[in-house]
């Protein structure tokens, strides 16, 4: 009870100078109508530990939600609070909407209150600022027009289809959800279906090559001519453009072989630690990428069982890559004291308390920081190496948990490094419950544009 209390503190704390939506100020529990949700017991508790770790990171979407949108913010620091507090990351929103989705199923907070957040959120991203149907990476919370997103020289001013992809998995999530329910849910679903098939899949079409383009800009439009090839987060751009029933790219499979695939070239049979890659990361052919590879386009599509035309099954190339991290922190080839069997896992967030430093962490960027969400996000792939570095980090590193989860780092040198990053936060309370139920998972999949996206694109069934 100690750890509670010491958690209701520092969530005073936090709440008290960073105003949300006044849906989500309930706090543990979620409201009247909800049970009260209880720390875990003892380190034992592996189920009530994991319904406290969805719980608390869900929370930086519910409570600390922004006012007008009710959408997650971009960062959280400790020491500097207002520092970002109206600024929204698009693609962290889809994550957040799938966690309200958990919320409602965990009773986090009762059906209406997610339901209503819902309406909030749809509301907002009817009357932002959209370019072809797409929207930016970074939006205003007070305006709903885009921020420059940071270090492109004002070049990605306009439509992000990476990002936007994540927030439609998790609208469509969301539609699947609600399309059977009441009349005013079902409205609700009308609406999310209607920005998605606003949404110009076609217009990001590369006209001298076969792929997609990451972004456009309404002022320079495609002069970051910034191509989407495999293998890294952006599989999901290229399984929406198969499946939009309005704006499907013209040959969606040619683009998929020759553009994310790279007309072979992600195929990787070399292996590290005895584990084959099976494919090839963007950081290197010997190397892995930072863990959030694995969660931004599996929060709903799950590849689990298929395999496309040139034989990839990225069910086990996302095993492979956790693995593959898991083991090099067991080799801890520089000789990082933290690093062992629980406490393993690199992607991209913050090293540093003292800085605003950020870093895309991996295997050939070891700077001696673990990244805590990295091992939960793995959780359906790994779950025995994740639960114990959840177990590790909540029992044995106090600090290391927050008023809305595990603050984004730890390292020899600094300890917590008490910063909070929406893409770290949101992605937890899903990728956990796709390893607990498959509730995400299962949403998505059921979408009948999806289903004929797969086969458009040649993926078929792969027991192997």
């Amino acid at each position: 009870m100690k750890r509670f209390a010491i958690w209701l503190l520092a969530a005073a704390a936090l709440l008290a100078g960073c105003s949300g939506s006044d849906e989500g100020k309930e706090g543990p529990g979620g409201g009247d109508d909800t049970p009260a949700i209880a720390p875990p017991k003892n380190r034992e508790d592996v189920e009530g530990l994991l319904t406290w770790i969805q719980k608390t990171h869900f929370e930086y979407m519910w409570s600390g939600a922004r006012p007008n949108s009710g959408l997650a913010r971009v960062r959280y620091f400790a020491d500097e609070p207002s520092k970002d507090e109206n600024t929204l990351t698009i693609g962290a929103g889809g994550f957040g909407i799938m966690g309200i989705l958990v919320g409602i199923e965990r009773n986090f907070i009762t059906r209406a209150q997610g339901v209503g957040r819902l309406e909030k959120i749809v509301s907002f991203l009817e009357r932002a600022e959209r370019w072809h149907g797409m929207y930016s990476h970074w939006i205003d919370d007070r305006t709903g027009r885009t921020i420059a997103f940071a270090g492109s020289n004002g070049e990605d001013d306009g439509a992000d289809i990476a990002e936007t992809s994540f927030l439609t998995a998790g609208l469509l999530c969301a539609r699947q959800y609600l399309k059977d329910g009441s009349a005013a849910e079902q409205a609700l679903a009308a609406r999310i279906d209607a920005l998605w098939r606003g949404m110009e899949w076609d217009w990001f079409a590369s006209d001298t090559d076969d792929c997609l383009l990451w972004h456009w800009s309404p002022t320079v439009g495609f002069k970051k001519n910034f191509h989407l090839e495999g293998y890294n987060e952006c599989l999901l751009p290229y399984l929406l453009a198969a499946a939009s029933p309005t704006h499907p790219l013209p040959e969606p499979k040619k683009a998929y072989m020759n553009g994310w695939s790279r007309s072979g070239g992600i195929v990787n049979p070399g292996s590290r630690y005895g584990i084959p890659f099976v494919v090839r990361h963007n950081s290197g052919a010997n190397d892995v990428g930072p863990m959030f590879w694995t969660a931004f386009s599996y929060g709903g599509f799950c590849p689990k069982g298929l395999k496309d035309e040139r034989g990839v099954n990225y069910w086990k190339a996302l095993r492979s890559h956790a693995l593959i991290q898991y083991n090099y922190c067991l080799e801890n080839p520089k000789g990082r004291k933290c690093y062992g069997a629980d406490c393993w896992g690199f992607s991209a967030g913050y090293t540093s308390n003292a800085t605003t430093d950020y870093q895309s962490m991996r295997t050939n960027n070891d700077v001696g920081v673990i990244t805590a969400n990295a091992a939960l996000i793995a959780m359906p792939y790994t779950p025995e190496q994740s639960i114990a570095a959840a177990t590790h980090y909540y029992w044995d590193i106090p600090t290391q948990m927050g008023p809305w989860g595990f603050w984004d780092a730890y390292s020899d040198t600094e300890g917590t490094v008490r910063r909070y990053l929406a893409n770290n936060q949101c992605p937890v309370a899903p990728m956990i419950e796709n390893y607990r139920t498959g509730l995400l998972w299962r949403l998505f999949m059921s979408a009948p544009e999806i289903t004929a996206a797969l086969t458009v694109l040649g993926f078929t069934s792969d027991n192997d």
